[in-house]
């Protein structure tokens, strides 16, 4: 069985289509389809099912896919394990991060690494945090560079890189805006806009006001921080975001009640070895380390 058919259907049961495998693996849509074929040839099952334009797997698909994942990742494994024996820094290194630490973090490292080390092709994947979290543990992502979870999880290794205080924040014209001091409860009179329910900054928030049998009025959810910096700019809620994304657009509300740190780093799984591409990436990551 050869990993280049495994690879297309690994992708287009990711993708749900053909063409959008293609452009991932960047080779042509019919070649997919050929590998397709012949590992339905090989296994003597159809593998998906083409219902107009839409892709689903068969039953024997969904037999299928974990352990090609695992016959994939056991090869990537492998390979990088002699790669690594050569000292030679090449290949490619999967990253997953947060918008927020990918666009207001990140560009340094981004910049210093690709100038190092122009022979590694960098597949940086700007998804949620906790969907990086889950590539790293799962194998799909060599690295994580992201929030935090609140919670130590054994199953992986994290490391916190930079600390991002979070602050109570809403438009200058909010009715809470002009008061010296501003309560929790307070808060829960007015519409909040906050990270979706899954997110680690949202259970952050949710933890403070449970200590304080307060419920959150949380109006609308979004996983963008720009986005709800936008909607809390314009009066349509407050929200806990960052510090860093204070601006003349909006003003820290004066709330009593202390918030804990996010704390932003890298997640890696134990069990995995890092390639030498890896290994470099985390150096320069580790040098902006703050105290």
């Amino acid at each position: 069985m050869d990993t280049q058919s495994l690879e297309a259907f690994v992708a287009v049961s990711e993708h749900g289509s053909f063409s959008r495998a293609a452009e991932a693996l960047f080779i042509t849509q019919p070649a997919v389809s050929k590998r397709i074929a012949l590992l339905e040839e090989r296994l003597g099952a159809r593998l998906f099912d083409r219902i107009g334009r839409q892709i689903h797997l068969t039953e024997a698909g969904r037999a299928l896919l974990p352990r090609a994942r695992q016959i994939l990742r056991e090869l990537e494994d492998a390979t990088r394990a002699l790669s690594n024996l050569t000292g030679q820094v090449s290949g490619t290194l999967r990253i997953g991060t947060s918008h927020h630490v990918g666009l207001h973090r990140l560009p340094p490292v981004l910049r210093g690494f690709s100038r190092d080390y122009p022979d590694v092709r960098l597949d940086l994947r700007f998804i949620d945090s906790e969907e990086a979290w889950e590539g790293v543990l799962h194998g799909d992502l060599e690295l994580g560079v992201v929030t935090l979870s609140p919670e130590k999880d054994p199953r992986v290794h994290s490391e916190r890189i930079w600390r991002d205080p979070l602050v109570f924040m809403a438009a200058p014209e909010h009715p809470l805006a002009e008061q010296a001091e501003v309560s929790l409860e307070e808060l829960t009179r007015y519409s909040a806009i906050l990270p979706s329910p899954v997110t680690f900054t949202r259970r952050i928030v949710e933890r403070l006001f449970r200590e304080h049998d307060l419920v959150l009025p949380v109006s609308m959810s979004t996983n963008y921080l720009e986005t709800i910096h936008m909607m809390v700019s314009i009066g349509l809620g407050w929200s806990v975001l960052p510090a860093t994304m204070l601006d003349d657009r909006v003003i820290r509300l004066p709330v009593s009640a202390p918030l804990p740190e996010r704390e932003l780093g890298y997640v890696l799984h134990p069990g995995r070895s890092l390639s030498n591409a890896g290994r470099h990436f985390l150096e320069l990551l580790q040098a902006q380390r703050q105290g």
